[in-house]
């Protein structure tokens, strides 16, 4: 097609011809992108003022040129500028076609090479337009303006998707973790969180992000576990010949700023636990309950990037790139939490939390360009992500707790919980990757293989529960809380260890047939493996009338090695474990066995093909099918499950999943697409292991009806069918305006409900027969005014969803079971409305161009988890933001980042609908205003 494109301008061009009079016309390729075509480089006939710019496909020409010599200067930023000297003949066209490639005059002109092609607005509205399937991509030039920092709120610039504001919850329209997969370099990553199927997106800083792309079409390519959508990041690589930069900054939260931080007892400042090789017994025998004081809440960031290649001869290098960078943050939170599942359980109207997190990411990509037909490249990444928590519940002598105090007396106030916890989410990715062209670029294949290892711990979590805690804020010594003693565990030390296991590949060959037939065929796959367990160890407190408690801030004087109880009863307390290691020794002040355990294993080997055929110079057809095979075998030992359950579960299914992208060129700058796909929806180990997880005020636990139910006869999966159609305009470089539409059926879905216990377990449950999702998307990016260059000096952004859901619901039995008292809910983390804007100004001030960007965002109320009985939703209410942007060399080497997160500092708030006396708030609070500087200073 591009050969056809080529001669069709040399066509046209000649018939232009006097008989005085030739032309000058041909093809930019980029020789660091593949050998893709050079867009929006510049051709100029040196001597003179006339000059033109490659268009998409890099083509250039130039007519009604005198017979004779020119010397034509071809130049792109950071790219070696070429002088060629062509021949004009009369009534002839002159074909020069130009491989341009890396500059190594300039450092500067080096490092903007790596970030031109593949990182700008305008290059990746480029590749949007030339995609087979619907996607849309944000790069490194866009993040860096509009001041983002990680991925997770990278995607949430995109069309139809929004982030939970305080989460890393991602939703792609309307559609929550589980509808959604991610993946770095096309290889799956792992999951960090227990509660989550994707990795947690926040942990990616934009210091290894090359761009971020959202496919919401699917293709044989993805997995078949697809329905929202594939987040794929796409690491930074290096192609110049050297450079160095060093950034630190500083910032400040408006709660924290100024309030007595406290954290953790044995973490470090950098977010590390270094108590993992001791025995839990061990710890709590030696460590006490009591959070220590912290260092000063002003946060910090530091990043050193670098990359250096060699270049062995014209067409083959050797090119490394490194970075590691650090960023902390305090946020101080007060707010209410309560329980009300099946009734007002738990009530804490006065709730205080400090909260100190930390992310270390480092990066290594070496990348060997063998020639210009051949490329290997290896990235290793880790991550190393913590967050440490300490909070107050009740802190006003207010809480009530319905169990407590031996009475449901709602006067009856004073109940108080402290709750201490650290969690760390430590990741490596490794990943080798290919790419091969034959000669005559007929075949092409590239490939991946990759593995992940993860390790997601929360030790030594410390839960202390009180009972009449408005006697510490009176003035009277006589009068004291005591400790809350339902059960041993009441006042407890948990530890909880994660460990995943993940090899992953894929292998697509290219094959073109001929310049109208494109054949793909390919393959990918994963195996991953986790294994689970947790602990607890109980304080039962031997009379807690006899121990009152001088101190709340000084628990550490009750619970410490010499009040363990002994035979003659003059301790304090005895330390309970549920799980002994064997009853000889009993389970009182011995160290035990893990209470719950699970080990998952999932198989997924998949073979595709698809097809890519021009009809004419306006269609492309892109059918497509997968066959895939998944396994799943999940066994598990777990308290709080029926005394008949298995304690397994094993399915093993194939799939075909057909697919067709159809794609429509309306006009050289215009396209229609349209979309139809049947795809999957896969359960998870947290969905289906049935171990519960006891947050403050909430627990989670998985279902294993989920593989097939109770007799094994039921869906194993959620069957998905997917349609999307969209209108895109590039309306010129940088510039777009899409209107898209879409519609997806979902049968079997799962969803987050209040299982029918004691308990008031959320669980998960296929809750109806199907579900349908409909909805409009809208995007508009426009440069309001430009400079002499054409360069936006005043730029506008907006994107905006409406989603509908709609599906029914029916009572479930099983080895869970719930009841809904309606026939049809809104799907669970829907919301109807979803904005992002921005607005950009750019001038240029002498030889500096600062961007100042305002960036807002906003969705509607959406379902957090849908209420069973007589009971309504628990609803995550709406959320606005708003976030101001600086950025501004200072010296040619020396940049500045000024940033105000968060201006509108909205309330956080979960409110549990129906519960027979109106709305009641279940979390509410507000995160701050985040104020930040940065330097940036490149060697």
């Amino acid at each position: 097609m591009r050969t056809f494109v080529l001669l069709t301008i040399l066509f046209f061009t000649s018939l232009g011809y006097t008989q005085n009079t030739g032309s000058i016309a041909g093809k930019l390729i980029d020789k660091e992108y593949n050998n893709e075509p050079l867009a929006f480089g510049n051709v100029l006939i040196k001597g003179t003022t006339t000059g033109t710019t490659s268009d998409i496909d890099g083509l250039y020409s130039f007519d009604n040129l005198s017979p004779g010599t020119y010397i034509l200067v071809f130049s792109f930023v950071g790219y070696e500028t070429q002088e060629i000297t062509v021949e004009v003949v009369a009534n002839k066209v002159t074909e020069v076609n130009v491989p341009m490639g890396a500059s190594a005059a300039s450092l500067d002109e080096v490092i903007i090479t790596t970030t031109t092609r593949k990182e700008s607005e305008a290059a990746l509205l480029l590749d949007q337009k030339k995609a087979v399937e619907i996607k849309q991509s944000i790069g490194a030039q866009e993040l860096s303006r509009k001041g983002v920092g990680d991925a997770g709120e990278a995607v949430s610039k995109i069309s139809g998707i929004s982030k939970q504001r305080g989460s890393s919850n991602v939703y792609v329209r309307g559609l929550g973790d589980r509808y959604q997969n991610t993946t770095m370099n096309n290889l799956s990553l792992p999951s960090t969180d227990v509660n989550k199927k994707n990795i947690d997106l926040d942990l990616f800083s934009t210091d290894v992000i090359e761009n971020i792309s959202v496919s919401k079409a699917y293709t044989p390519s993805f997995y078949g576990d697809f329905a929202a959508g594939n987040v794929n990041i796409n690491s930074k690589e290096y192609t110049g010949k050297g450079f160095f930069n060093l950034s630190l900054g500083s910032g400040v939260n408006s709660n924290a700023i100024g309030e007595d931080f406290v954290r953790s007892e044995g973490t470090s400042y950098f977010g590390f636990y270094n108590r993992y090789d001791n025995n839990p017994f061990a710890i709590v025998l030696s460590h006490g309950v009591d959070p220590e004081a912290s260092e000063s809440q002003i946060n910090f960031n530091g990043a050193v990037e670098g990359g250096y290649s060699f270049d062995f001869d014209e067409d083959t290098r050797l090119s490394f790139f490194a970075t590691a960078s650090f960023s902390n943050g305090s946020e101080y939170r007060e707010g209410v939490a309560r329980d009300f599942t099946n009734v007002l359980k738990v009530d804490y109207p006065n709730v205080s939390e400090y909260e100190y997190s930390t992310t270390t990411t480092a990066l290594l990509n070496t990348t060997f360009k063998i020639d210009n037909y051949n490329k290997i490249n290896f990235n290793s990444l880790f991550i190393n992500s913590s967050g440490d928590e300490v909070g107050y519940y009740g802190t006003q002598g207010q809480g009530f707790n319905r169990d407590g105090i031996a009475s449901v007396d709602p006067n009856d106030i004073g109940f108080y919980t402290m709750n201490v916890q650290f969690n760390q989410d430590r990741v490596h990715v490794n990943q080798i990757l290919g790419n091969h062209k034959s000669v005559d670029e007929t075949f092409e294949l590239n490939w991946g293989f990759g593995y992940n290892k993860v390790f997601s711990n929360e030790p030594d979590r410390k839960r202390i529960s009180l009972e009449n805690y408005q006697f510490a804020l009176d003035t009277d010594p006589n009068t004291n809380p005591v400790f809350y003693t339902n059960i041993p565990f009441d006042n407890q030390r948990f530890f909880q260890s994660i460990e995943d296991d993940e090899y992953n590949a894929f292998l697509n060959l290219e094959y073109n047939v001929s310049e109208n037939v494109k054949l793909n065929f390919g393959y990918n796959g994963r195996t991953k493996e986790r294994g689970f367990n947790s602990i607890r160890y109980g304080y039962d407190i031997v009379d807690r009338n006899a121990t009152p408690i001088l101190d709340v801030n000084n628990l550490n004087t009750i619970f410490n090695v010499n009040n363990i109880n002994i035979p003659d009863g003059s301790g304090l307390y005895d330390v309970i474990v549920l799980n002994p290691i064997n009853n000889d020794i009993g389970n009182t002040n011995r160290p035990g066995l893990p209470e719950n355990t699970y080990k998952g294993k999932l198989n997924i080997h998949a073979g595709y093909i698809n097809a890519e055929l021009s009809v004419g110079d306006k269609w492309l057809f892109v059918p497509g099918i997968r066959l895939e095979s998944f396994q799943q075998d999940i066994t598990y030992d777990v308290i709080n499950i029926r005394q008949d359950d298995p304690g397994f579960r094993s399915v093993y299914e194939n799939l075909i999943l057909p697919s067709l992208n159809i794609k429509y060129a309306l006009t050289e700058d215009s396209n229609l697409r349209f979309a139809f796909s049947k795809t999957a929806s896969l359960p998870e180990f947290k969905e289906v292991a049935p171990f519960v997880y006891e947050d403050v005020t909430v627990r989670y636990g998985g279902n294993p009806d989920l593989l097939g139910g109770v007799d094994g006869n039921g869906p194993t999966y959620s069957e998905i069918y997917n349609f999307d159609l969209k209108y895109e305009w590039f309306m010129s470089s940088g510039e777009i305006v899409s209107l898209g539409a879409f519609a997806k059926q979902i049968n079997d879905p799962v969803n987050r409900v209040v299982a029918a216990d004691a308990t008031g377990t959320q669980r998960y449950f296929r809750t109806g027969e199907s579900a349908d999702v409909f909805g409009l998307e809208l995007e508009l990016r426009k440069n309001l005014t430009i400079n002499e260059n054409e360069d936006p000096v005043l730029a506008f952004g907006f994107n905006g969803s409406y989603t509908f859901t709609e599906q029914d619901l029916k009572d479930i039995s099983g080895t869970f079971g719930t009841a809904f008292n309606r026939s049809t809910e809104e799907l669970e983390g829907a919301s109807k409305w979803v904005f992002n804007t921005d607005l950009s100004y750019s001038p240029t001030i002498k030889n500096f161009k600062p961007t100042a960007t305002l960036v807002a965002s906003y969705f509607s109320d959406r379902i957090y988890s849908l209420g069973s009985g007589s009971l309504g939703n628990i609803v995550e209410k709406s959320v606005p933001t708003l976030d101001f942007v600086f950025k501004s060399p200072i010296t040619e080497n020396l940049d500045l980042s000024i940033s105000a997160r968060n201006l509108l500092d909205p309330d956080v708030s979960l409110v549990r609908e129906g519960t027979g006396s109106g709305d009641i708030t279940i979390s509410e609070y507000n995160m701050g205003v985040n104020l930040g500087m940065s330097l940036k200073y490149k060697f």
